[in-house]
């Protein structure tokens, strides 16, 4: 593997330092106990990344996004919204609900910006955004009035970041969604290749510091694969992607039987 592409991620940690990384000193200079709580500080320094870079990193993956997500219908269950850039995406005639799971409420005003522009609001009962995250699966089901209330699961760039991912996915699929629901998935995954792999591991304890918990070593696609309760299946890749890039990325669209 060259050192360029080894050592390319090194660009991106240094442009979210630059805009970040003063605004979340200000956020502990107005409550040093911030100190204490890492999550929180990691979660204040990508929300102002995400502000710099979001719609950069929407953009890169927009080709993908607009094969994938218009295929959502009914009540939609998007993971890790963030800004909720996936509502552009969206064939809204199909869509009855954009439910917004984001455990980080300081991107709340922005989702719902986008979804109140597109028609989505709380008033009507055509929006919901939770504070959970995707592994409170009891929360979320009391939120939706009950179990199996989800006609499609989008995740873009998520599965990442969620604590015990691949039981998670599992719990979200098998109580959340209901059968004949759709998961789609926008992934960055662990590599097939072994030095790329290995450079992935290497830089994820930093990187998931630093920006809320998302890792780069993980099979996201495999996992969702393994599950035994799909009728049909579909895994394809990034088109013109760089076999040695860090953020490899695998697309899904699985039906659940």
């Amino acid at each position: 593997m060259k050192l360029s592409s080894a050592f390319s991620l090194l660009t991106d940690l240094r442009l979210a330092i630059q805009h970040a990384l003063l605004p979340t000193l200000w956020a502990i200079w107005a409550n040093p106990s911030l100190l204490f709580h890492v999550q929180e500080l990691s979660r204040i320094f990508m929300s102002h990344v995400w502000v710099a870079f979001g719609d950069g990193v929407d953009e890169n993956g927009s080709e993908v996004k607009k094969s994938l997500i218009p295929q959502a219908k009914g009540v939609v269950l998007d993971l890790g919204a963030g800004h909720g850039h996936t509502v552009k995406y969206l064939d809204h005639d199909k869509i009855t609900k954009y439910v917004a799971i984001e455990p980080n409420e300081l991107m709340h005003p922005e989702i719902r910006k986008v979804a109140n522009a597109a028609g989505y609001t709380e008033a009507a009962g055509t929006l919901l955004i939770l504070r959970y995250g995707a592994e409170q699966i009891e929360l979320i089901n009391s939120a939706l009035g009950g179990s199996l209330a989800v006609d499609s699961i989008i995740s873009i760039l998520t599965i990442c970041s969620i604590p015990s991912p691949e039981e998670t996915v599992g719990k979200l699929v098998g109580q959340v969604l209901k059968p004949g629901g759709q998961f789609l998935f926008y992934e960055h995954v662990l590599s097939p290749r072994e030095d790329v792999a290995w450079w992935q591991r290497f830089w994820t304890p930093i990187w998931l510091w630093a920006f809320d918990g998302c890792r780069l070593d993980r099979p996201t696609h495999l996992w969702v694969d393994k599950l035994d309760c799909w009728e049909s299946r579909d895994i394809w890749g990034k088109e013109g992607e760089d076999v040695e890039n860090l953020f490899w990325h695998r697309v899904g669209r699985f039906v659940k039987a």
